[in-house]
């Protein structure tokens, strides 16, 4: 009986011969079975569905969990944004410019003097009138003092016994020192014309001190420009009589080559003025016409009364353009207040701690601010401290606001001027 391997193996024994034989069909499987003839095992395919299962059951939670998950994350967001507080903030801005200052001002001359008597006497001679140019030590006037004079000479005559007594007293003093070295005479006798030499010397000396005394004081009676200057006023004329205690003034003079310019400045301009700062004189009678002044000094104090800064400037009057005396407008052109910010006046919290802001730091999350208030301009104020230019202040704050606090900020445009 042929087996299934004598048919494979007939047509291989047919090439080795003459005649080609065509190979035999091999009969295929039947369905289920292998080779051997035995049954094919059904493992795979079951593990092929449990994976499909386990894939479609993953996408149906996938498909189902996930959209619900956006949709709680929407909510959730929406939820916290309706519960966020939303304000509107704006940031500090400067106050509004002030214009240059323009003050009132007095022109003086840089140096002045009211010329008293420092003697009594009449006057003999004038020799200098009002708007008269003199020069320093130039005589101005003339007294005629004759009770000074005999004063005077009773003075030197007085000097003249002081000087005969301290020369005998000398003499004396130096017999008697001798006579007590020799032992004629007892010390206290000696010791007393020592003492005396020295009373007399003494009495010299105040003879001598009133002598000088007089001697200038009839110098006096020649009166003299203190310095080079413009006589401004003259009061007394030739026989008038002139008394050193009653304060009269004979004479005024000034110079104006220089004018001084003192003005006063507000408190809120002060810290503005320096030294060396230039400024524009400007007077009424002179349109048209600007002097350039300098400032020279200032009070550096406050006036307790006006709480002004008294100022003085210099100015050249070489040409005489400039009268003392005269009113003036000071100018000072880059006089400007120390400049603070502004916020508005909704922005304020009034607690007990004190006027707060609230200003939107990082992470939206507010901070409260204590500040200090300057003037008030109605739709804003004036801040002193407590916020910068580059803080976010919230604008109509609602009374519960706290540190802390979430915000939703919404930028404001044209709050402060």
């Amino acid at each position: 009986m042929n087996t299934h391997t004598d048919s494979l193996d007939a047509p291989i024994r047919s090439r080795q011969g003459s005649e080609v034989l065509e190979s035999p069909d091999i009969p295929s499987s039947p369905k289920g079975e292998t080779a051997t003839g035995g049954p094919q095992p059904a493992g795979p395919r079951i593990g092929g569905l449990v994976i499909a299962a386990l894939i479609f059951a993953v996408g149906a939670f996938a498909l189902g969990y996930f959209p619900r998950s956006r949709e709680r994350a929407v909510v959730k967001k929406e939820t916290r944004e309706l519960a966020m507080l939303t304000v509107d903030v704006a940031s500090p801005a400067p106050a509004p410019a002030a214009p240059p200052i323009v003050l009132s001002g007095e022109v003086k001359a840089l140096t002045e003097a009211a010329i008293y008597a420092r003697a009594n006497g009449y006057v003999r001679r004038w020799l200098a009138d009002i708007g008269a140019h003199v020069e320093q030590g130039q005589l101005l006037a003339e007294l005629d003092t004759p009770e000074i004079e005999r004063d005077l000479a009773q003075a030197r005559a007085e000097l003249a016994q002081a000087e005969a007594a301290r020369t005998l007293a000398e003499t004396t003093a130096k017999r008697w020192t001798e006579m007590r070295a020799a032992k004629t005479i007892s010390p206290q006798e000696a010791d007393e014309k020592i003492a005396d030499l020295a009373l007399k010397k003494a009495t010299v000396e105040a003879s001598h001190a009133k002598v000088q005394r007089l001697e200038e004081t009839l110098g006096f009676a020649k009166i003299t420009a203190p310095f080079a200057g413009t006589i401004t006023m003259r009061t007394l004329d030739v026989g008038q009589l002139v008394n050193a205690g009653a304060g009269r003034e004979l004479f005024h003079i000034l110079q104006a080559e220089k004018l001084r310019v003192f003005t006063r400045v507000p408190e809120n301009y002060a810290r503005a003025i320096t030294i060396g700062q230039t400024a524009d004189i400007t007077l009424n009678e002179i349109a048209g016409r600007v002097f350039e002044a300098k400032v020279v000094r200032t009070a550096e104090s406050l006036d307790a009364a006006s709480r002004t800064l008294l100022t003085e400037l210099e100015v050249d009057n070489a040409k005489g353009e400039l009268l003392p005396g005269s009113y003036a407008q000071v100018r000072f052109k880059n006089a400007q207040p120390q400049p603070v910010l502004t916020i508005p006046s909704n922005a304020l919290l009034f607690r007990i701690e004190g006027t707060m802001v609230g200003v939107v730091g990082a992470g939206n999350r507010v901070a409260m601010k204590k500040v200090g208030i300057g003037r008030d301009f109605g739709t804003f104020v004036e801040v002193l401290s407590g916020v910068t230019a580059a803080d976010r202040v919230i604008v109509n704050p609602p009374d519960a606001l706290v540190d802390g606090s979430e915000v939703r900020p919404v930028e404001r445009r044209g709050v402060t001027k």
